[in-house]
């Protein structure tokens, strides 16, 4: 799949200011409506990842669907650090650690979707709440990406110290036993 693998690999064990690492995972669940719906939602996500989501609003007004322009309709939750690496563990888990090739963009981040959240390891059925879905996105960067953020001397990155797919895929492939599947 990777032609130059070994070649990436003895790179950054040369250089590890190129070896990529794990910026933030963000969980979104789309709900399609407010109220008590997506209270269940929003507790259901904090009990999972022990952290308060926040609520995102329709950006548009769509009769067909009964939604309203400015009305929270989704949740969002982003992880950094040691908890990002953590929960990714168990969400891989639930797609069985496999990941379509599509699934990565031209900078090496990654998006999957959860059809169920039971099926993430330790979450147990509850019928008060229900079942939800959500997508999960994981950016990835490499050391010294905050000159392109910082508020002093902010400069852009080389292209050359930018992630690529390839990269992207035999990271995953590396520190999660992650598959890649075609499609």
């Amino acid at each position: 799949m990777v032609a130059n693998r070994e070649a990436i690999l003895a790179d950054w064990e040369a250089h590890p200011m190129r070896k990529p690492r794990i910026e933030k995972v963000t969980i979104n669940i789309g709900v399609g409506e407010s109220g008590e719906r997506l209270t269940k939602a929003e507790k259901m996500l904090e009990t999972f990842v022990g952290q308060k989501p926040i609520r995102r609003k329709a950006k548009k007004t769509n009769r067909d669907f009964g939604i309203r322009r400015g009305e929270p309709i989704a949740l969002k939750v982003t992880l950094r650090g040691k908890k990002a690496s953590d929960l990714l563990k168990r969400l891989l888990a639930a797609v069985d650690n496999r990941i379509k090739i599509s699934s990565f963009d031209e900078h090496g981040n990654v998006c999957f979707g959860i059809d169920e959240h039971i099926n993430i390891p330790g979450v147990e059925y509850d019928p008060e709440i229900g079942i939800f879905g959500m997508d999960v996105c994981v950016t990835l960067e490499r050391p010294g990406h905050r000159i392109a953020i910082r508020k002093r001397r902010r400069h852009h990155i080389p292209t050359k110290h930018k992630l690529t797919k390839e990269e992207g895929i035999i990271f995953m492939q590396e520190e999660f036993g992650v598959q890649i599947v075609e499609g």
